[in-house]
């Protein structure tokens, strides 16, 4: 019997929702060799490909803190999103929504509008609310 609380995540569904979520490139998820090659290379942490593989599918569930922190920040995220829970399920929130970002392919139309003036992200705002409201947006 499993005697985790109902929101506790094992380390392999972490790192699956990073691979899925933040490890996509223009033909799909990273390669797991690809992501221990950065991770050699640009922290100095020795890992394998198998390795990041047998964390990922749960065949290996105990990495050292210095593995998880090579995968963090490879990913872009904390360490503590392999150690805590609830900050686990805040990033996750964080990463859906930059997900359906992507997914929807306005990613570059909310990078540019972050640079805006106030004013001026007010203004494509509305524009876009116009735009919506066109097209039935109220119906959907």
């Amino acid at each position: 019997m499993d005697n985790r609380p109902a929101q506790a995540f094992s380390i392999a569904e972490k790192l699956d929702r990073l691979f899925t979520t933040t490890g996509k490139r223009k033909h799909g998820e990273c390669s797991y060799t690809a992501v221990a090659e950065s991770i050699r290379e640009e922290q100095g942490i020795s890992i394998s490909h198998t390795y990041i593989w047998q964390l990922r599918t749960g065949r290996r569930d105990n990495p050292t803190l210095q593995h998880l922190t090579g995968l963090a920040n490879f990913f872009g995220v904390p360490v503590a999103y392999f150690l805590d829970d609830k900050i686990t399920e805040e990033i996750d929130s964080e990463l859906q929504l930059l997900a359906a970002l992507r997914n929807a392919g306005v990613t570059e139309i909310a990078m540019r509008a972050a640079d805006l003036s106030s004013g001026s992200r007010e203004a494509v705002s509305s524009m876009i609310n116009k735009f919506w409201e066109l097209e039935g947006g109220e119906n959907r």
